[in-house]
């Protein structure tokens, strides 16, 4: 049975400038080509999932750990990032549309910080904020036949990736299917639905976003909890999605890239004709000086003939 949502005008908008934005990334250049972005991009993921959880430890505690440093921090808290730094090292292994696959990562998530990590809750629970329940999660004997059709509309429903994976996350977060993890374990399944489209999300921290508007996040969960339906979350979700990304683009493309990079990218871009000022609007970041740097070396390595001078001065893709 597919879960009750809507697609309304602006889904299908967050829909289209996610996409316009995820071509504009193109992940070969802004991610694969710099392996520091990715270890700091994982590092913002880690900390900003587990933030949101109470933890306590910082990126730099995290990257310490990552190095096989020694960090002095609560137990519990260190534990929560060691078996976070597994999990997002060995994401790529993990089948979008397998129960076992969700289970073993839940396991290796949870380990030594729960009892029976990596198996469906055996008993009721709710989410309680102060003294009223706030959610109050599907029976036990429920859970194992609930995930099925969740898992069952990843494998067979025709609704695009982005969709899906926020439906996917609305829904395990109603479920509730374990007794502790399932906040983590929402983000970190949206994560490997979107990879399994779109390779760039492997490295990109939207739950930096989520952890910045913690209140939006609850907030959003708790109405979607009133009304049946995952419509808001969807809209809450593509939107963290589109400003991750939009962020990415401002921030990260001209810094983490080389210059032989940043010159292969352009001329990936196929514009015959072209201004500095062209060229910099593809890399927002970059300094005149470095763009004339870039400009000269194209046409030093023949990837570009000019013509003009100075400010009139046009490059002409050979």
């Amino acid at each position: 049975m597919k879960p009750p949502y809507e697609i309304n005008t602006k889904i299908l908008g967050l829909i289209t400038s996610v996409s316009e934005k995820i071509g504009e990334v193109n992940a070969s250049f802004l991610i694969k080509s710099s392996p520091s972005l990715r270890k700091q991009n994982q590092i913002k993921t880690i900390h900003s999932s587990l933030q949101i959880e109470g933890n306590t430890l910082t990126e730099q505690q995290i990257t310490a750990i990552l190095e096989n440093k020694r960090v002095i921090g609560p137990s519990k808290d260190i534990k929560e990032v060691q078996n976070a730094i597994k999990v997002y090292e060995s994401i790529i292994d993990y089948k979008v549309d397998s129960i076992n696959s969700f289970l073993k990562a839940h396991k290796t998530l949870m380990e030594g910080l729960i009892d029976n990590p990596g198996a469906f809750r055996k008993e009721g629970v709710g989410i309680v904020k102060g003294s009223k329940i706030e959610h109050l999660a599907p029976p036990s004997e429920n859970v194992q036949y609930l995930m099925k059709d969740l898992f069952d509309y990843l494998k067979n429903d025709e609704e695009i990736t982005l969709i899906k994976s926020c439906v996917f996350h609305y829904e395990m977060e109603f479920i509730h299917p374990f007794t502790d993890g399932n906040g983590r374990m929402g983000r970190l399944w949206q994560t490997i639905i979107l990879m399994s489209k779109y390779p760039v999300f492997q490295y990109l921290p939207f739950e930096t976003l989520i952890s910045k508007s913690q209140e939006d996040y609850y907030k959003v969960l708790s109405i979607c909890d009133k009304t049946g339906k995952s419509t808001e979350f969807i809209e809450y979700m593509l939107s963290v999605v589109n400003d991750t990304l939009a962020e990415l683009i401002g921030n990260s493309v001209s810094v983490n890239m080389t210059q032989e990079n940043r010159l292969q990218h352009f001329c990936s871009l196929k514009m015959d004709s072209f201004t500095r000022k062209d060229y910099m609007q593809v890399f927002k970041q970059l300094s005149s000086a470095s763009a004339s740097r870039d400009l000269k070396t194209g046409i030093e390595k023949g990837l570009f003939s000019k013509s003009g001078d100075k400010r009139l001065t046009t490059y002409h893709l050979k």
